[in-house]
């Protein structure tokens, strides 16, 4: 089964990082990295940009509406994701404990089985229809 492990943080405490512990950082990530494609358990990952990066859209009543930056004000930011095939959500759990993030959260997330519901995933039609 795969799981989104969605990783969360204050960029304003983020901000405040000075460069040697960012580069510390950076090089603990890439070995967790390393480690999850080593594996097999990897199958997709990537930090995002900062929020003042982001645009919301939101359709009410039939309108949609475009506003620059994150739909919520909340303490912590969306940073960035791991997508993993994960034999269970005890796995999936261990993983994200080994995350090197600091001073956040870490949200597990089991990724919708379409089959259950008698149809394909959308990675599944897309894999079908580039192979046609």
């Amino acid at each position: 089964m795969q799981y989104l492990l969605m990783i969360y943080q204050s960029e304003a405490e983020y901000g405040k990082i000075d460069a040697a512990t960012g580069k510390k950082m950076m090089e603990e990530y890439g070995a967790f990295t390393q480690s999850i494609i080593q594996s097999g358990n990897f199958k997709a990952g990537d930090a995002l940009q900062p929020t003042t990066t982001a645009t919301t859209v939101r359709v009410r009543d039939g309108k949609t509406l475009t506003t620059d930056g994150p739909f919520a004000e909340t303490r912590e930011q969306l940073g960035g994701y791991y997508l993993l095939e994960c034999k269970d959500l005890d796995e999936a759990l261990e993983y994200a404990k080994k995350i090197p993030f600091q001073n956040g959260s870490v949200e597990v997330r089991p990724v919708m089985d379409y089959s259950e519901f008698g149809y394909e995933s959308p990675a599944e039609t897309a894999a079908k229809a580039t192979a046609s």
